[in-house]
């Protein structure tokens, strides 16, 4: 730990209760300062060029609608170009949480990455979804741009249940009236595949168990392994609802870790997880989701084997050094 007198406070910037207690866990344990910020209730000057932090981690949620805080989301792209314009360090930054609130350019960016990804297509009102599905297959999702937690995404199995969705005014596109009409993708082996990375490196992944009638597959919200264990209660995000999800940890393929640090270095995101799936009607792979808040399996040392959050820390620590270094 650096001791030097000069070290300014770690800023943790976040909207959610629960999610997070490992973090300020792990930075009491360590002695490093740091202070909490209120997503939901915060302001900023932008003649203020002074600040008491040298380093601001993101900690925000798209999902922070459901908790009532949607009067964030847009708000913190202006509090992070503020920040990086006074040339504090962000994790988690502007260009980062550009992509964690618009699922439109996150298979944007796949496309243009040349990964595979479900064909899907942009639309900006309700009356363009059934003709946006003209060349897709059934069963397809209609996914808000602006989502989390798997809120925002309804299932249509056949055109004609999506047409009188349209006609009964059910269609909802979300906050910034935008959303995907996205092919389903039925998983192979009843579960989604989930890399975590740190520093835009390979950290761990999981295997998550789902009926595929629910879209939230929040690692956090995960308190069961495939052999029937209950996770350690404590550890869980908002005490775990039992949501029925399983979980293990496995190893990708190389080309699978290559493909996703590559995504993480085009989008900048320092601390994040990509979701992908196998289509069990023919083997296919496809990348579908990329995640900036990246919530920590719940009892981490059980399921993976190791403490993330230990390793999160280290790595806010070497952020926050080096940019004391700079300053001196």
């Amino acid at each position: 730990m650096n001791t030097n007198n000069n070290q300014k406070s770690i800023a943790i910037y976040h909207e959610h209760p629960d999610w997070f207690r490992p973090l300020f866990q792990e930075l009491e344990n360590r002695h490093l300062p740091f202070v909490k910020y209120n997503a939901a209730k915060h302001h900023f000057s932008l003649a203020q060029n002074e600040l008491p932090f040298d380093v601001f981690f993101n900690r925000m949620s798209p999902s922070a609608y459901l908790r009532n805080n949607q009067q964030a989301i847009f708000y913190t792209s202006a509090l992070l170009g503020d920040l990086e314009n006074k040339g504090v360090k962000v994790i988690n930054g502007s260009r980062a949480w550009k992509y964690e609130i618009s699922k439109a350019l996150q298979l944007s960016l796949l496309e243009s990455l040349s990964l595979p990804y479900p064909k899907a297509v942009v639309i900006n009102h309700p009356s363009q979804a059934v003709p946006a599905a003209k060349d897709l297959r059934f069963p397809i999702v209609v996914k808000a741009n602006i989502g989390g937690s798997g809120a925002g995404i309804t299932r249509y199995n056949t055109e004609e249940e999506l047409q009188n969705a349209v006609n009964e005014g059910s269609v909802d596109l979300g906050l910034d009236y935008t959303a995907l009409v996205q092919e389903f993708i039925p998983a192979r082996d009843g579960h989604i595949h989930r890399v975590e990375t740190l520093g835009g490196k390979y950290l761990y992944a999981i295997k998550v168990y789902t009926s595929g009638e629910s879209f939230n597959l929040c690692p956090a919200d995960i308190c069961q392994t495939t052999s029937g264990q209950e996770l350690l209660r404590n550890v869980c995000a908002l005490d775990a609802p039992k949501n029925g999800l399983k979980v293990e940890a496995f190893t990708p393929k190389q080309e699978i870790i290559d493909a996703i640090e590559q995504i993480m270095a085009a989008t900048s995101i320092d601390v994040g997880g990509i979701e992908y799936i196998i289509d069990d009607r023919d083997g296919q792979l496809y990348y579908y989701d990329i995640n900036a808040l990246s919530n920590f399996v719940a009892d981490a040392v059980n399921v993976i084997g190791f403490n993330p959050h230990e390793k999160l820390v280290d790595f806010i620590e070497k952020v926050a050094n080096l940019k004391l270094e700079e300053e001196l």
